[in-house]
C-alpha cells in the first residue's frame, strides 16, 4: 500500500456526535488531555495539490508526516464530507469539487 499523509482533523463534541451517526466514531483517536482527532489520509499527489492550492499550508515531514495549517473553513469542509460520504478516504472528492 503506497504511504499515505495525514491532514488531522480535531473532533470537539459535536462532531463526535456526528461521526457516531454516520458509524465512524471508531476512527478517532485519542490525543493530549483527551481531545480526539481524525486522520484524514492523502495521498502524495494529493498533498502536493492541497499545498499548491493552500500556500499557507506546510507538511511537517520531519515528524509527523502530516498536512498542518489548513484554513479552518477548508477542514471544516473535508470534516463535512466525511460525514456526507461515511469515510475518510474523500480527499480526491474534496479536490474534485473545489475545482
Amino acid at each position: 500500500m503506497a504511504e499515505t499523509f495525514p491532514i488531522n482533523v480535531w473532533i470537539n463534541e459535536e462532531r463526535y456526535a456526528k461521526l457516531q451517526e454516520a458509524g465512524l466514531a471508531h476512527l478517532c483517536q485519542e490525543m493530549l488531555a483527551g481531545l480526539k482527532v481524525l486522520r484524514v489520509p492523502t495521498t502524495a499527489e494529493q498533498r502536493d495539490e492541497l499545498l499548491k492550492r493552500y500556500p499557507m499550508a506546510k507538511f511537517d515531514s520531519a515528524t509527523t508526516k502530516s498536512i498542518e495549517l489548513l484554513p479552518r473553513a477548508v477542514k471544516d469542509q473535508i470534516f463535512d464530507l466525511i460525514v456526507e460520504k461515511k469515510t475518510v478516504d474523500v480527499i480526491g472528492e474534496f479536490l474534485k469539487r473545489q475545482g
